[in-house]
């Protein structure tokens, strides 16, 4: 799913993904936390992971016109996603948990895939994806505008000459995005860090650092790579948005 997550969401206690698992199997007693220091915040399960895509929500005419198969679904979380893409062609999700690799399978993902997403060139072939979605801030746990490109990179590696992409991210020029649990402030334009981290139970997983990027800042990043930036649309809150990108 992230970076950080290869040793958080991936680690033994793997709070996040037991949590989603354990809420699957009706068997979750105690809700999942963000925690920031003394700050927490309970994460919303049902609402971010559960619910059926259908095709009818918000984006999903553009993502349906930005997509095509074979698909990378990266961060596939339960599959959310995966599920309806899968109906119209090819789609791998990927997931570094094992608990949601596993939960995915449950749910009838058919093609689930326990992988670092920022690993992608030594998981998958050359050309071997028409499109990606990364749908979930994941790519801000590159951590850097250097990491950032280099997950660009890494990722028009595994795509195809014509491919596309959608990712998504908070964007730090907006006010919203200041009330999130664990902004932090930064000076430089159209960049923040994120700092967080997930329990669940006794389990509590590594500290994730996230590097909010905006549009243009995204933009920045695509230089020197094959990608560029097509399309930009913002969510109801006002902070969150996503990009299309293309070859």
């Amino acid at each position: 799913m992230i970076r950080g997550e290869k040793h958080a969401l991936g680690m033994t206690t793997d709070p996040f993904g037991r949590a989603l698992a354990d809420h699957h199997h009706g068997r979750r007693t105690e809700p999942l936390i963000q925690r920031d220091g003394a700050q927490t915040l309970e994460h919303p399960i049902e609402e971010f992971y559960f619910e059926e895509y259908t095709g009818d929500e918000a984006w999903a005419d553009w993502f349906d016109s930005v997509l095509e198969g074979p698909l990378l679904d990266i961060g596939a979380g339960v599959g959310k996603h995966a599920l309806y893409f899968q109906d119209q062609f090819e789609t791998v999700a990927v997931e570094v948990s094992e608990h949601l690799v596993s939960l995915m399978d449950e749910r009838g993902v058919e093609n689930p895939r326990r992988a670092d997403m920022f690993d992608l060139r030594e998981t998958f072939d050359h050309d071997r994806f028409q499109s990606a979605l990364a749908y979930g801030t994941q790519a801000g746990l590159a951590g850097s505008m250097a990491g950032l490109r280099q997950f660009l990179h890494d990722l028009e590696v595994v795509t195809r000459p014509d491919g596309t992409a959608i990712l998504d991210s908070y964007d730090p020029e907006r006010e919203e995005t200041s009330e999130l649990l664990g902004y932090r402030p930064d000076p430089t334009p159209g960049l923040a860090p994120r700092v967080m981290s997930f329990e669940y139970e006794e389990g509590v997983g590594d500290i994730l650092l996230f590097r909010l990027f905006s549009p243009d800042r995204l933009r920045e990043a695509t230089v020197g790579t094959d990608w560029a930036v097509t399309d930009v649309r913002y969510g109801d809150n006002g902070s969150h948005y996503c990009a299309a990108l293309s070859k």
